[in-house]
């Protein structure tokens, strides 16, 4: 019905039901698409004559509307169409937003709705509850204000949004936009400019706030499982400049806060072209990893979950290696961080760069402040072709070994100044595959380290203090130099130049190491060296070598003196060489170690007892432990 309105006595058009509802379409779960308790409009007439629509009051009460996606996957929000329109036809609502002179909202407002979504296709569905929504627009050149509120999942969310010249938005031009988000799980807010054209363009300051990241998944629906001690992933603090022009963004001037991580950076998206492209930029500040790893298990723990169950063989993985994520984008990636600490150990400054172009991902490290030391590396994965191919190098320099070991295990006998450099490269479908393909070197230079808790070098000269006079704490073995250099051909390193320089002795290795079968053949020859030389003596010197065989697979790994090897040397010379540089190591074999040796006479011949003595001879004794040497 009509009725005057104002002094003028203008008319308004009044429209007034109740329990209106709209039929769902055939085979949705709702009866109904649509339904409200009661609907209330005024609308005054006089204005549509001059193109103004001016609306005293809409008001939408108890609305209920039915979202569904049919098992067919036809939304029932998509009607049926009419003919095709012309290419070149202008759109209808084109037509009347240009006649359109004015628009004058009064009491605008929805109260108490309910708007759920249903996938038929998934069981997915979604419930927005206690919706109530007021507008204010006293004109198209006037401001525009909204408020709501509505229940989603449990929690009420508040909902604010402000446009500054409407009528500019309408006719895709720029106004100025602020739009929040205020809840308990997140706080948003945004305030800059929007653009209605092609593209559409956003251009603002954002400000995220999330007082718990698990509280948030929790919020949506996700769980997200223990990580470390569980109490992370709390505060997510996200603040910047967003730049949206159709398919591509950027946000810029970035300030992010997780928990105690803090950083800044820039963040810019292309899906303009054929495959997406990143490109991001990240400065960390103290970036600690403890609180996001599991904990460390109690000494002895693991020690006694393995003797409880039967010790399983590891190998390389035979399942097919994925790459197609590799070939899905292109990005380019930067992150620095003015130190890390993860476990005890503490990095440095430390810049890492990643390169990712049709499926070819290179990471380089290009910056590693490691415990006075430096460091940098290359990693290179080519995920392009039909087989996945690897390239990695990484080198360390003047590297204090003691505290890093000291960190990384809680081991700190050794000592030293190291250098370490490898480089491999291989190919395969699957880990086994691309082990057995594997070339490469790799190189170990230590310089003035030690080793605590033995003194060689006294074992030599006297071995019964060694052993037993003073603290094992408070020995060490001085060395000048351990150096080695590997070469990795089809999966098999092989060394041949281990050496370790130290006063009264060196020691040599040698062997193999099968990384596809996952084995060791290692031998490792001490040389007790006549003569009291210092470090960086000869390595030829005259003495007795007591090899030790390392071999077996990885997991379980045996050491063994090789004694066949020792008495491949003449008895004699062992025997003089151990006489003259260390007498007093078997007693009654020279010098003022001998006990119950004879006084005069015919010398024992080799290898057996001299008369009135109960102590073997060294080569006697060699015999005797070899299996099968009898004599």
């Amino acid at each position: 019905m009509s009725q005057p309105d104002g002094i003028l006595g203008t008319r308004a058009l009044e429209l007034e039901a109740e329990k209106v509802a709209f039929a769902n379409a055939p085979g949705a779960a709702a009866k109904d698409m649509a339904a409200l308790a009661k609907l209330q409009v005024q609308l005054k007439l006089m204005p549509l004559l001059s193109g103004e629509i001016a609306i005293d009051r809409f008001v939408l009460v108890d609305p209920m509307i039915n979202l569904e996606i049919g098992k067919g996957g036809k939304p029932n929000w998509q009607f049926d169409q009419g003919p095709a329109r012309p290419a070149d036809q202008p759109r209808s609502g084109s037509s009347a937003a240009g006649a359109l002179q004015q628009l004058r909202l009064g009491d605008i407002r929805l109260v108490n709705g309910f708007v759920s979504y249903l996938d038929q296709r998934t069981g997915e569905k979604h419930e927005l509850s206690a919706i109530n929504v007021a507008i204010k627009l006293p004109g198209l050149d006037d401001p525009l204000s909204a408020d709501g509120k509505a229940t989603w999942r449990g929690k009420a969310v508040n909902l604010k949004l402000d446009v500054a010249k409407p009528r500019d938005l309408m006719s895709g031009r720029t106004s100025a936009v602020a739009a929040k988000v205020d809840s308990e799980p997140l706080k948003f807010d945004y305030k800059g400019s929007v653009t209605n054209a092609q593209p559409a363009k956003v251009d603002g300051d954002i400000d995220l706030n999330v007082p718990s990241v698990r509280g948030l998944a929790q919020w949506t629906g996700v769980t997200i499982p223990p990580i470390g001690t569980g109490q992370n992933l709390g505060p997510l603090s996200i603040k910047g400049k967003l730049a949206i022009a159709g398919p591509k963004m950027q946000f810029t001037q970035a300030a992010i806060a997780l928990d105690a991580i803090k950083g800044k950076g820039e963040f810019m998206a292309d899906t303009s072209g054929a495959k997406p492209y990143a490109r991001a930029q990240l400065d960390l500040e103290k970036l600690d990893l403890n609180p996001y790893l599991p904990p460390d298990k109690p000494a002895g723990q693991s020690g006694q979950a393995q003797a409880s169950q039967p010790r399983q063989p590891a190998g390389w993985s035979e399942e097919p290696i994925e790459t197609t994520a590799l070939r899905a984008a292109n990005a380019d990636l930067a992150l620095s961080v003015a130190s890390l600490q993860f476990r005890k150990i503490q990095v440095g400054k430390s810049a890492l760069k990643v390169a990712l172009k049709d499926g070819k991902l290179a990471a380089d490290l290009a910056e590693l402040a490691l415990y006075d030391g430096a460091g940098k590396g290359r990693v290179v994965v080519d995920g392009a072709g039909a087989v996945p191919a690897l390239e990695s190098s990484f080198e360390l320099a003047r590297v204090q070994i003691e505290p890093l070991l000291r960190d990384a295990g809680d081991f700190d006998r050794l000592s030293g100044v190291a250098n370490v450099s490898f480089a491999v490269a291989g190919k395969g479908k699957s880990q086994r595959e691309l082990v057995g393909t594997l070339n490469g070197k790799c190189a170990l230079n230590m310089a003035d380290g030690a080793y605590k808790g033995a003194d060689i070098g006294a074992m030599i000269r006297n071995v019964t203090g060694a052993f037993t006079g003073g603290a094992r704490d408070a020995q060490k073995t001085d060395f000048s130099e351990l150096s080695g250099t590997c070469a990795i051909a089809n999966g098999i390193l092989r060394n041949s130049d281990l050496q370790m320089k130290a006063p009264l002795f060196r020691v040599e290795g040698a062997g193999t190491a099968d990384l596809p079968k996952r084995t060791v053949d290692y031998k490792v020859t001490p040389k007790a060296v006549a003569t009291t030389q210092g470090q960086g003596g000869r390595t030829d010197l005259a003495g007795i070598m007591v090899p030790i065989i390392v071999q077996g697979p990885w997991d379980n790994v045996s050491y063994r003196p090789d004694l066949a090897g020792m008495i491949k040397m003449d008895p004699s010379t062992a025997l003089e060489a151990v006489k003259g540089a260390v007498p007093g190591i078997i007693p009654g074999l020279g010098g003022s170690g001998q006990s119950g040796g004879q006084s005069g006479g015919q010398a024992p011949a080799a290898g057996q007892q001299p008369a009135g003595s109960s102590t073997p001879s060294l080569p006697g004794l060699l015999r005797g432990l070899v299996p099968g040497k009898s004599n």
